[in-house]
């Protein structure tokens, strides 16, 4: 089940199928992958299980062609339905250490966190990668809380395992994230609402590569 490789966390895309119909997401998914895409989380927040379960099942076989770890958002479920690599929960979702018994070492998990406190509590509970944020207000969730970059700071050194920023980032904006510790950065819609997913990737990339010394295939952390 887990990818015989190091966890990267560098480039991490979480789709929004809302932006259009299934024929264009799928293209847009496989052209984020194409442009270096690392990591990629399906994110579905109002579809029926049977609808969550096939649209998965679609992305899964286009992660799976390129080698790239698919991570269900809340559904763990979903998840263990599909055969995806992981899934990543949130502070309402099930508790890490309650999935972590229940799927086992060879699933990836990972937790959105916004303090300390909660970010060693997921570490201790065997979460293998963090989400930490909003950086920056954004469109894709209908109440925004902010962390700062100094908070993300201080969780970076907190915790052995990657810690990727997620919120509002884009190519213009991650400069304020350089010398935080991150491993990766987290995009929704600057991949998801660009004219070109593939182009918007490979931009997305070279930016992190040059603000932040960020790239895919320096990533840290093993899969579980």
């Amino acid at each position: 089940m887990s990818f015989d490789r190091k966890l990267d966390t560098s480039m991490y895309f979480i789709t929004d199928s809302s932006y259009c119909g299934e024929e264009e997401f799928l293209q847009r998914v496989e052209d984020a992958l194409r442009g270096g895409v690392i990591l990629l989380q399906l994110r579905e927040k109002n579809k029926t299980t049977r609808d969550y379960i096939d649209l998965a099942t679609k992305v899964h076989a286009l992660t799976t062609r390129y080698n790239v770890p698919l991570i269900i958002d809340d559904r763990m479920d979903v998840a263990m339905a599909v055969g995806a690599e992981g899934v990543h929960l949130g502070q309402s979702d099930m508790p890490i250490a309650t999935a972590r018994r229940i799927m086992g070492d060879d699933y990836i998990i990972g937790a959105t966190t916004k303090t300390v406190p909660q970010a060693l509590e997921a570490f201790e509970q065997g979460a293998d990668y963090l989400g930490v944020g909003a950086i920056y207000p954004t469109t894709t969730k209908v109440k925004t809380v902010l962390t700062s970059v100094g908070t993300l700071k201080e969780i970076c050194k907190a915790v052995p395992i990657p810690v990727n920023a997620i919120g509002g980032l884009n190519k213009d904006n991650i400069d304020v994230l350089a010398g935080s510790g991150i491993a990766g950065i987290c995009v929704v819609s600057a991949i998801m609402k660009a004219d070109s997913s593939y182009d918007a990737t490979v931009e997305l990339i070279e930016a992190a590569r040059e603000k932040l010394g960020i790239a895919p295939g320096a990533g840290e952390g093993l899969v579980r």
